[in-house]
């Protein structure tokens, strides 16, 4: 068929070249400080009359006393059981007329409190939400019935083979380090939290000298400052004491079984603890995870997946945080391959840092799968004021997002090896498999990483 006269010359025959990535200009940021040390930091996102507002305090899970995992994650809980003198269903009533809902998350090293308004109802929305986190009514009766979910909760993960190798491998790689449980901690010490546990949390964690209101859409800095202040009012403490770096990390078996009789796939884990947010290999380190695991083109996937067949999919990370995080290898492989899936999964971690370089291609791959379409990260006001806390949580600069599309393409084949060689260490993997151990633990034991070690599951549940 004739192209119609006039139209552009396009061969079908081959993909169009990719251009060069366009410039990101990060809208400019506006920050002040409260008297209480609250900071206020805030973004013009106009276009659409909605502000969204989220409360970041730099307190997570991590901050949970000894003998007490879990007590953070139930803290936030209660601070929508109801606050400023109206109970739970009036506190959501009132977050209703205004059109909006709260929403909460708790990780590590941070709790969130967030809402999206429209920006006529600003005012009444982040005064709910302070009132949330500065005056919690934290009732016994609440108490108790949020802590019997939390632990049929806990009770249900149990059969939930993923959940399982989480809670096992941070114990694993942290031992008694605040980073060393999942947020929901475990039914022992949920079981013996009192409300008034959760009372003295509230009073020593959660202060405004540690916390940030970021706020972004259609609004001004100095209106957002005014009303933060008003709705804050009365919210004093402290600074928090800091998340000390443990003095001593634990040493795990090589290789460790959490055993489930019957289970037709093993759940793997197999990592160590690695870098922290602030390291300055960040970007080619996101660069060697790309290579190595971080997309479904990557090593791993490639190799257990589309050449072995052992799984759906398995892939890497770093989880970086404020202090050192881990980094896993994780995915269901069936039972009959887990010891060569381990195998194999050693094996490209041990070659990226040197033996087996990345390949033009997949440098290619791997920025391009950072990088384009990076933008659309920033499209809605939530993504930005998402895109601010992380600012807020690590303190990194106001030009971090603007310049993280040219530092990745800067990343060369030769630093990825290097920083895979810095951070990834062979022998200090620690390999986690839950699964079933009459048909696996032979298998492993011929890998030369000594004998499998049975961990109960009552260990770390």
């Amino acid at each position: 068929m004739t192209p119609p006269r006039g139209a552009p010359n396009v061969s079908r025959l081959r993909l169009p070249e990719v251009g060069a990535a366009r410039p990101f200009r990060f809208p400019a940021i506006e920050k002040s400080s409260l008297d209480n040390g609250l900071r206020v930091w805030t973004v013009r996102h106009p276009g659409v009359p909605v502000v969204a507002m989220m409360l970041l305090v730099r307190r997570g899970s991590a901050a949970d006393p000894p003998g007490k995992e879990g007590l953070a994650a139930i803290a936030l809980d209660m601070l929508d059981e109801g606050s400023g003198g109206r109970s739970a269903i009036e506190m959501h009533e009132a977050l209703a007329r205004v059109g909006t809902r709260l929403d909460s998350d708790i990780g590590p090293d941070a709790t969130v409190l967030s809402v999206s308004a429209l920006s006529r109802f600003v005012e009444p929305a982040l005064g709910i939400v302070a009132d949330m986190a500065a005056r919690p009514a934290l009732l016994e009766s609440d108490f108790l019935r949020v802590r019997q979910l939390r632990l049929h909760r806990l009770k249900q993960l149990r059969d939930v083979a993923g959940a399982v190798a989480d809670r096992a491998f941070v114990r694993l790689l942290y031992g008694s380090h605040p980073y060393g449980h999942t947020p929901l901690g475990n039914e022992r010490t949920l079981s013996a939290l009192t409300v008034d546990d959760v009372r003295a949390f509230h009073a020593e964690t959660l202060r405004p000298s540690d916390a940030t209101l970021v706020a972004v859409g259609e609004c001004e800095h100095d209106m957002m400052r005014r009303v933060a202040a008003g709705a804050f009012s009365g919210w004093i403490g402290a600074p928090a004491r800091d998340v000390a770096p443990p003095a001593d990390m634990p040493v795990p078996a090589r290789v460790n079984v959490v055993a489930r009789a019957g289970a037709p796939q093993s759940e793997l884990r197999i990592g160590h603890v690695a870098a922290s947010r602030h390291t300055p290999d960040y970007h080619a380190l996101l660069v060697a995870n790309a290579v190595l695991g971080g997309l479904f083109v990557s090593r791993v996937n490639l190799n257990l997946r589309e050449d072995k067949g052992f799984t759906y999919g398995a892939f890497t990370g770093f989880d970086f945080r404020r202090l050192p995080g881990p980094f896993a290898l994780y995915g269901s492989v069936d039972t009959a391959a887990t010891a060569r899936a381990v195998e194999e999964s050693l094996a490209e971690i041990a070659a990226i840092r040197g033996p087996r370089p990345p390949t033009p291609a997949e440098m290619s791959l791997a920025v391009a799968g950072l990088t384009r379409g990076y933008a659309r990260n920033f499209e809605t006001a939530e993504q930005v004021a998402r895109a601010l806390m992380q600012l807020a949580l690590y303190d990194l600069p106001d030009d971090y997002f603007a310049e993280f599309v040219p530092r990745v393409e800067c990343v060369t084949a030769d630093e990825v090896t290097t920083v895979a060689a810095r951070h990834l260490e062979p022998d200090r993997l620690t390999t986690l498999v839950v699964g079933d151990f009459e048909r696996i633990g032979g298998d492993l034991a011929h890998l030369g990483l000594g004998e499998p070690v049975l961990i109960p599951l009552e260990a770390f549940c």
